[in-house]
Order: structure tokens, then C-alpha cells, then sequence
């Protein structure tokens, strides 16, 4: 089965996550999604997979959400193509194993989609 991590090297959760799935014999797919951020089809695809809609799935602390979000009444698909635009809006780490996603916040949130 198929391991990704959307991952950014810079964050301590993000690098925590990426060990405990090396720790447990998993070597993910990595992608540094500030550098290759997901379509608005595959970030759409992974909000299911979680369960979530997209402003849950915000950091709200990115200089970009309170310039170009905070306050302002976005539909999904207009929220799906910010974050896709600017990826810092995308919260992180996000695994996706098989046909499961989950957040690395805490980073053993993941363990939940391995088994």
C-alpha cells in the first residue's frame, strides 16, 4: 500500500510525522507541497479522504489567510483554489495511506490509518 506525505521540511510536526512512519518500516512518498502544492481536484480528493471541508483544513496564522480570507465569506471552491495558490494555507503534515488521510497533528494522529 501507498504512503504520502505532503510535507514541509521546516516543521517540527511534519518531521515527526515522517519519523514515526520510518520508525514503524514505512518510507512515504514525499511531497514538499510549498514547492509542488496539489491541484484543486487533488486537494478536493484528500479533503474527503479526511472528511473535512476546507476551512478546516486552514492555518489561520499564514499572513495570507488574514489578508485574503479572514472575515470574507468564501465558498469551497474559492477557499480549494486559495490554498492551492498560496499551499502555507494548507494545514500540515497530511499522510495518506491507501485510501486514508489523516493530519500529523499531533504527528501519532496517523497511526490511526496505517493499521
Amino acid at each position: 500500500m501507498t504512503t504520502t506525505l505532503y510535507h514541509n521540511p521546516r516543521c517540527s510536526k511534519s518531521r515527526a510525522t515522517l519519523a514515526l512512519l520510518r520508525e514503524r518500516g514505512l518510507e512515504p512518498d514525499i511531497i514538499e507541497y510549498l514547492q509542488t502544492p496539489p491541484t484543486i481536484t487533488q486537494l478536493a480528493g484528500i479533503l474527503d479522504m479526511l472528511g473535512k471541508r476546507p476551512q478546516e483544513l486552514l492555518r489561520k496564522g499564514e499572513v495570507e489567510y488574514k489578508e485574503r480570507i479572514q472575515g470574507r465569506s468564501l465558498s469551497d471552491q474559492e477557499l480549494l483554489a486559495l490554498m492551492v495558490q498560496y499551499p502555507r494555507l494548507i494545514e500540515r503534515p497530511i499522510v495518506i495511506h491507501g485510501h486514508r488521510a489523516a493530519v500529523g497533528r499531533p504527528p501519532e494522529a496517523v497511526l490511526d490509518i496505517l493499521g
